[in-house]
């Protein structure tokens, strides 16, 4: 099944890290003129220095699909793997009370309300539970340490972490699709079948890491994704807890604190509204699991807030969109 993007990433949530902010961009007159006196009250003397970063990151987004498969070609060819047998999801990989809690969704007659009494229930159906074991965290991060020390080229893990790498790229698209498919799925549908979890048929994976004199924290924002897991990969940082709130298109001011452990997921939709306080010490590595519902998205945008006006990608997924059919069999 072919997958799209909407063309809205080309030119809409563009991140300007030192502010803080999202804006469109279409050009140099429309940014001063809708952004100028917003960027001056957070204490930017001259707006326009940021028109050349921001038409730069435009046309890194023009390229990204394309340049993102010669990197995903090289590293498949270039790259010699330090830790081969996890690039296919194993069950030894997951933690036993994953497992379990995977079979016990599985068994008919339990519902949400069964699910929830399983896992570690937060405010604003936000839940977490083991995923992995520590020992397959080792290895995995033992990976991508040594990804990160070779001279291969590496993309952005997304648009607003600089740091970090995109797991499709280094190979394991096939690990997540098994992850997501045959396990978090059985969770999702029970947990959130209102926002796609019942047919989640997409996803992106990254790793992002979080050290002193990189990225420290990431401000405020929510995720293109209707389902996100974010599963902690280390212990040896200090501090960095997350921290939510409501979803986007809610009004309340609740504000929900979380602090990482080692192989535990943290599960929310996409539309909840966090971020992350900085690290103090050390390095955090996480890795965040995107998954997509092109049912859900087909419809509307989650990041421009309008029917998507679709654009093809040669490989991947894109951004989970597809082209609605008619079953013409069917149609009276």
């Amino acid at each position: 099944m072919p997958f799209y993007m909407c063309e809205c990433f080309f030119r809409a949530n563009l991140f300007i890290k030192e502010h803080k902010i999202h804006v469109t961009f279409h050009g140099r007159d429309q940014f001063l003129r809708e952004y100028r006196e917003l960027l001056q009250e957070k204490g930017c003397s001259n707006p326009e220095e940021h028109v050349q970063e921001l038409e730069e990151e435009v046309l890194r987004r023009q390229k990204l699909q394309e340049e993102s498969w010669k990197r995903r070609q090289l590293v498949a060819s270039k790259y010699t793997q330090l830790n081969p047998h996890i690039f296919s999801l194993q069950a030894s990989f997951l933690d036993p009370k994953f497992q379990e809690l995977v079979s016990f969704v599985q068994d008919a007659g339990h519902d949400s309300n069964a699910l929830i009494s399983q896992v570690q229930s937060h405010q604003s159906r936000i839940y977490s539970f083991p995923v992995f074991t520590h020992d397959f965290c080792h290895q995995l991060l033992q990976e991508v340490v040594n990804f990160e020390e070779s001279p291969l080229p590496k993309g952005r893990p997304n648009t607003m972490n600089q740091y970090g790498i995109n797991l499709g790229e280094l190979g394991f698209d096939d690990f997540i699709t098994t992850l997501r498919e045959d396990y978090l799925s059985h969770l999702t549908r029970l947990l959130y079948p209102d926002w796609g979890g019942d047919a989640l048929d997409s996803h992106k994976a990254f790793i992002v890491t979080y050290k002193e004199g990189m990225d420290v924290d990431l401000g405020y924002h929510y995720d293109n994704a209707e389902v996100t897991l974010n599963i902690s990969l280390n212990e040896d940082y200090s501090d960095g807890d997350l921290y939510f709130g409501p979803l986007r298109t809610e009004t309340s001011s609740c504000r929900l604190g979380y602090s990482h452990q080692l192989g535990r997921g943290l599960l929310h939709l996409g539309q909840q509204l966090h971020g992350a306080l900085p690290i103090t010490e050390g390095t955090r590595y996480n890795l965040i699991i995107w998954m997509r519902s092109s049912r859900v998205r087909n419809r509307l945008c989650p990041m421009c807030d309008q029917e998507p006006s679709l654009v093809p990608v040669k490989h991947g997924f894109g951004d989970g969109f597809t082209v609605q059919t008619v079953n013409v069999c069917s149609a009276s």
